[in-house]
């Protein structure tokens, strides 16, 4: 796992987090569900910081698995990010290997949301500790990836038009899964 600006805020690092040496506040998200956002090579800046500021505003956690079809430093990072960085937990992964030997030791099912899935949204019975995987927005993601998926999800759509955005679709449903498994956050 590579370390990025964001990985900085994590309770997992220590105490006071940094930004280049000057202490910030925590996240006000401290304890993020288990529920987790992950991002397979995001080729779209403002798509990552609109995924970004979903995860902090309904405190989920967000694995971003490279390479990015844009040069994501830790500067590119917290401008995509804007003020919603300090609000979310991000782990960034050198690759798909990396990201897949984690997620398999963390014993939680892999949830790809695709065009080609096999479940409708609104069928599908989301757990806890479930990761949700969203692909690239010019080519989703390879076989190697659908194949190593717990599930493949697809969220139903008028004929005639292709997907959604990522953003949007992820928005729906990490909305989703934090209903069924009651982990809204309070009003």
């Amino acid at each position: 796992m590579l370390t990025g600006a964001i990985d900085a805020l994590s309770p997992r690092q220590g105490w006071p987090p940094t930004w280049r040496g000057v202490a910030r506040k925590p996240p006000c998200v401290t304890d993020p569900s288990k529920l987790r956002l992950a991002l397979f090579q995001p080729d779209i800046p403002q798509n990552l910081g609109a995924n970004l500021r979903l995860a902090a505003c309904l405190g989920v956690a967000v694995d971003i698995i490279e390479p990015c079809g844009f040069p994501l430093t830790d500067r590119a990072l917290k401008r995509t990010a804007m003020d919603y960085g300090e609000n979310v937990v991000v782990s960034r992964h050198a690759g798909w290997q990396a990201f897949r030997e984690q997620q398999v030791a963390s014993g939680a099912r892999l949830i790809l949301f695709t065009t080609r899935g096999a479940m409708r949204l609104d069928a599908f019975v989301f757990k806890p500790d479930d990761v949700l995987l969203f692909g690239r927005e010019s080519a989703g993601v390879p076989e190697e990836v659908h194949s190593a998926a717990d599930a493949r999800v697809l969220i139903p759509l008028v004929s005639g038009v292709r997907s959604l955005n990522v953003a949007t679709s992820a928005a729906i449903s990490v909305w989703e899964a934090l209903r069924q498994c009651e982990d809204l956050p309070p009003p």
